[in-house]
């Protein structure tokens, strides 16, 4: 395995010398540029020593909300000082409640501030280690969890003496479990495609790779019920005719991976996994692959090549997963929230299921909400919740100031102004709405907030985590991060525009995977819903917000 080599590689010398991918490219008898293009494409891997005190902040979209700026300057101030002392930026680490955050030799740490991150940086150019546990979380009751303290996996239980597959898929089909990850894809009917697909083996993929700025609720998720998930993916498995499941999980996701590791040491000693599944003639096992980095991982093609020891660039479709994913083999590919919800279904039932919607939306929802609000965190919502609701369980608005704008999901859902904020979290309401539900990554903006200055920054991120294979992506990203930085700069023209429009629509088009389809998505929501603000920096060249660089010039 190169990536499982490189991995061990770096753990022991801190880095990845030339010399040492050489001798793997031997041991696994594969050609060294491979080896090379592997490690030289995830940012997990460094191709060079690292600094004496390196230090890397998150500036995306929750941590630029949350003074992720101040903590970059007054650490390039203290690094200025110090001999050995590098700073730099890093993408999303996945602790947007907690924002800002930042990895210091390879420690993350959340919840910083320029005071703690700069005696940090003081201390280890002294000598001292980094050192830091994140506190166990503590227990929560959740309603998607049907067991509440029982005894676990019993729609596993149920099924393996009864082997009712269509009955199971029925179930699914009418409970409207959809995929939770961001596409919505419908939970019964992908299993049922893989079940009928030609080609064996067949595989069982969770998707654990949440990157995208906002994204924590499967973290949650992996943190409480990880035995849900592992019992969706049993059940998949159980269904297509999979002996293989694979959770592929972020590499800043550790402490979350240890946890599914004992959680499945647990069922293969209970006999829920392995070559007898509950003493019957079914097979099924799980393993856990922590990826090597990189946002574009969670594009389910790019993340199966990740999983082949390749570089994680998507594939062109069709043909899909279903028929032809990892190894070319039928493959199921759901995200932790959708496996999760499946065993409630099946203990719980349909009707139930369904009445925990509201506003005519079925079923619970997880939902990460981050930026500025009081009280940041995941919260277990009924599907189909305004908004608005929401930021209210997560304390309102910082401060008491007035909400101007909030993203559903992330930057790829773009932004809706605050007039909208009464809007259902579900997947019509917000398609209606002319975003969507994606993954549930609320990030709120207060008043005071520069839309300009916030489509930049969540078009920056894509740019960064593209993966460049295609050109629509590759370049129309890249431009898009000139027009906006112009603009921020007091330089913008009218002719801008025009080229905003064109250039989104030929990555709408033309742009191999979802990244660069969206990657326009931060900046056209801003022209649509802020359109005074976006007139301001490019006719009048002013910074409504007094935020944007022309503003300091």
């Amino acid at each position: 395995m190169v990536i499982e080599g490189l991995r061990a590689i770096q753990r022991e010398h801190g880095y990845l010398p030339t010399e040492e991918l050489s001798a793997l490219a031997q041991r696994l008898s594969v050609p060294l540029y491979q080896v090379q293009g592997v490690a030289s494409f995830y940012p997990h891997f460094r191709l060079a020593p690292p600094p004496m005190v390196e230090v890397k902040v998150c500036g995306d979209m929750s941590c630029h909300l949350r003074g992720a700026g101040a903590l970059v300057r007054a650490a390039e101030q203290r690094a200025a000082t110090l001999p050995g002392a590098k700073v730099g930026h890093v993408s999303c680490l996945g602790r947007c409640d907690r924002a800002p955050a930042a990895v210091v030799n390879d420690v993350i740490l959340a919840g910083m501030t320029p005071e703690k991150l700069n005696d940090l940086i003081t201390s280890i150019a002294g000598g001292a280690p980094v050192t830091h546990h994140e506190p166990a979380p503590a227990p929560v009751p959740l309603r998607v969890d049907p067991y509440a303290g029982g005894r676990r996996y019993e729609a596993v239980r149920a099924f393996v003496p009864r082997r009712d597959v269509g009955e199971l898929l029925r179930t699914l089909k009418a409970s409207d479990l959809r995929g939770l990850g961001g596409a919505g894809f419908p939970t019964g009917m992908k299993w049922e495609i893989v079940r009928g697909a030609a080609g064996s083996p067949k595989y069982v993929v969770c998707n654990a790779d949440e990157s995208e700025p906002g994204t924590i609720k499967d973290r949650f998720i992996l943190d409480h019920v990880p035995h849900l998930v592992i019992e969706g993916m049993i059940l998949a498995g159980l269904v297509v005719g999979a002996h293989e499941g694979i959770i592929y999980i972020r590499h800043e996701y550790e402490a979350q991976a240890e946890h599914l590791e004992r959680e499945l040491a647990a069922c293969r000693r209970d006999g829920l996994l392995g070559r007898s599944v509950l003493g019957s003639d079914l097979t099924f096992d799980v393993r856990v692959f922590i990826s090597p980095g990189g946002y574009i991982c969670g594009e389910e093609s790019a993340l199966l090549e990740a999983i082949e020891d390749k570089r994680a660039e998507p594939r062109n479709k069709p043909p899909f997963p279903g028929t032809h994913g990892l190894w070319q083999k039928p493959t199921v590919i759901n995200n932790v929230e959708t496996f999760a919800s499946v065993p409630l279904i099946l203990v719980k039932g349909v009707e139930w299921f369904k009445a925990q919607g509201a506003n005519g939306a079925s079923g619970i929802k997880f939902v990460g909400i981050s930026g500025h609000v009081a009280r940041p965190g995941v919260y277990e919502i009924a599907m189909g919740t305004p908004v608005r609701e929401v930021i209210d369980h997560a304390g309102g608005v910082l401060g008491g100031r007035a909400l101007k704008a909030f993203a559903p999901s992330g930057p790829s859902s773009g932004y809706l102004p605050a007039s909208m904020a009464g809007v259902s979290l579900d997947f019509a309401s917000l398609q209606k709405a002319g975003s969507m539900l994606g993954s549930g990554a609320i990030v709120v903006c207060a008043e005071g907030t520069c839309m300009l200055d916030m489509a930049l920054n969540s078009v920056r991120f894509f740019r960064n985590e593209s993966c460049g294979k295609c050109v629509p992506c590759r370049v129309g990203s890249a431009k898009l991060v000139d027009i906006l930085e112009r603009a921020a700069r007091g330089r913008g023209e009218a002719a801008d525009y025009d080229m905003i429009r064109d250039l989104s629509e030929a990555m709408r088009l033309a742009s191999i995977c979802g990244l660069g389809q969206i990657a326009p998505a931060p900046v056209q929501s801003v022209i649509t819903h802020f359109t005074d603000e976006i007139e301001a920096h490019i006719l009048r060249r002013t910074c409504p917000s007094g935020v944007c660089p022309m503003a300091f010039a």
